[in-house]
């Protein structure tokens, strides 16, 4: 149980695939070293990112002059991808003359290496910088992390009302509620209409999710015309009121980003003076994960009798010298991306059909000493494990706040053998905060893993029981078989962060705030 080694990773390149979220890294600097004894260093910061093994600037600090501690004002804005590793290098020098495109004329100081990942799970991280020739030295760099909200977030709405006034004279109004944004030129945009609650004069209309761009244009106090209409089917709906508010007043109304409420009152809204608009905004990935909430990873391998004899070159589990076989190949390219969650990078491993023995150190490690010592046998059960992860979910589910989400990767090169028990535990797992990947090893017949995907329906247990939210996700290895493990990574992580988002936002649990930041001191 440990650490996914990083030597055992192909280099990772970078990926078009859509854009989580952005990302702002700001730097401070402590403890740089004099090296002219004249006069005290001119520091600039380049940040550099990996791209297909090699290292391209991205942006650089401003110069500050004559300064051993220095805090920059220039703020690095990244985009963020989850299921990739980004790879970041940021390199100080010492800047002699007033132009610094150019640096030849620079002194290179030190450099620190990480992933974005690491940055953004701890929120503030600390390195000291390495010298020229390797040597670790006095100097520390600290990266501060912190989402950049914009005008593409989204929020959840949630309305209702009490004590509309009843239209209709055999039954109650059958009320819905439309947003309209005004735009510049005075004309309403309608953005969003409710569906019509039936006979109801105290409707709550289902929570709905909009943009803020869509909302308001990204502006905060841009008027919203929230009107009420009583449902005819003749199409000549009935007016029941309407009332004005901006996104400003609605979020003014919520106390600490919770579910809260708005009365309002309005001399056109007369009707119904005790009318509550309920808003609940959306907690990010982010938000989660800044404010503390650890990726708990652990893995499954299929040890089954179906791999083939270790020993042989054939078998999936064949470890040859120069080549990582399936196995290896995807275990690291998901690992190395979750380990940057998950604080004390411990990795619980599990193998059915063989057990993995207790004393190895790393998950690598630990499944490349066992072999020698298995007997594959079989059958293909996975339920059990899927048990075994959830029953430690299930610890967080009374728990105030965000603290852990737990990541099943199951590697098999088979048929499930117990696929009743297998939904059965998905369904029941859905309940959790918990997601599961399943990497298909070799060219067996994968459907039934595509049904537990859930893409192409519900999954249901066999008391029909349907799953609460998707958390399947299903690849084959043969479709990357080619393709760098970055591109497998990617595929199979992809969900992972709005899975976690709908989980707690569906439960209604907050991330933990983060304390603030102690700010630096300047020279």
């Amino acid at each position: 149980m440990s650490d996914i080694y990083e030597s055992a990773a192909n280099s990772l390149g970078l990926f078009s695939s859509p854009c989580l979220t952005k990302v702002e890294l700001m730097l401070t600097c402590k403890g740089i070293s004099d090296r002219d004894a004249l006069s005290k260093p001119d520091p600039c910061v380049i940040l550099k990112m990996q791209s297909h093994g090699q290292w391209m600037e991205v942006d650089r600090t401003e110069v500050i002059r004559s300064c051993v501690n220095p805090t920059y004002s220039k703020v690095f804005t990244l985009d963020f991808y989850f299921e990739e590793v980004q790879r970041l290098r940021f390199e100080l020098y010492d800047i002699n003359n007033s132009s610094h495109n150019g640096l030849k004329e620079a002194d290179f100081l030190g450099s620190v290496e990480c992933t974005l990942g690491q940055i953004i799970s701890q929120r503030k991280l600390s390195k000291a910088l390495l010298r020229p020739g390797g040597t670790v030295g006095k100097a520390i760099i600290t990266i501060t992390a912190e989402e950049l909200t914009g005008n593409d977030d989204y929020i959840e709405l949630s309305f209702s009302a009490r004590k509309l006034d009843d239209k209709d004279f055999f039954s109650k109004s059958d009320p819905f509620l439309e947003i309209y944004r005004l735009n510049d030129d005075a004309t309403l945009q309608l953005v969003y209409r409710t569906e019509t609650v039936m006979n109801n004069l105290n409707p709550v209309w289902k929570t709905f999710k909009v943009s803020l761009n869509s909302l308001c244009s990204g502006d905060h106090e841009r008027k919203l015309q929230c009107t009420v209409w009583d449902w005819d089917s003749n199409g000549k709906h009935d007016y029941i009121g309407e009332f004005e508010a901006t996104f400003k007043e609605m979020r003014g109304a919520i106390d600490g980003r919770q579910v809260g409420s708005l009365c309002v009152s309005s001399l056109r809204f007369n009707h119904f003076n005790h009318t509550v608009i309920s808003l609940f905004l959306m907690h990010s990935f982010l938000d989660y994960i800044m404010g503390g909430c650890q990726i708990q990873f652990t893995v499954a391998i299929d040890f089954t009798a179906s791999n083939g004899d270790p020993r042989n070159s054939c078998s999936l589990h064949y470890i040859h010298p120069y080549q990582p076989n399936e196995y290896l190949k995807a275990l690291v390219a998901v690992g190395e991306i979750c380990q940057d969650y998950d604080s004390d990078k411990m990795f619980p491993a599990f193998g059915f059909g063989a057990q993995i023995p207790p004393d190895y150190k790393g998950v690598v490690e630990a499944y490349q000493a066992c072999l020698p010592k298995l007997q594959l046998y079989g059958p293909t059960n996975i339920a059990p494990i899927i048990q075994k992860v959830a029953n430690s979910a299930s610890q967080e589910v009374h728990t105030k706040e965000a603290m852990q989400y737990f990541i099943l990767l199951i590697l098999t090169d088979g048929v499930i053998t117990d696929m009743a028990d297998t939904r059965e535990a998905i369904v029941q797992a859905s309940h959790l905060p918990m997601s599961v990947i399943i990497v298909g090893i070799g060219n067996a017949d994968f459907s039934d893993m595509q049904m537990l995907d859930g893409d192409d329906g519900i999954l249901r247990s066999p008391k029909g029981e349907p799953v609460l939210r998707d958390i399947v996700q299903f690849v084959p290895f043969r479709n990357f078989k080619h393709a760098s493990p970055a591109a497998l990574a990617k595929s199979v992580l992809a969900e992972v962060p709005n899975q976690v988002v709908d989980y707690y936002n569906s439960k209604g649990i907050k991330p933990k705030v983060p304390s603030e930041y102690q700010s630096s001191s300047a020279p």
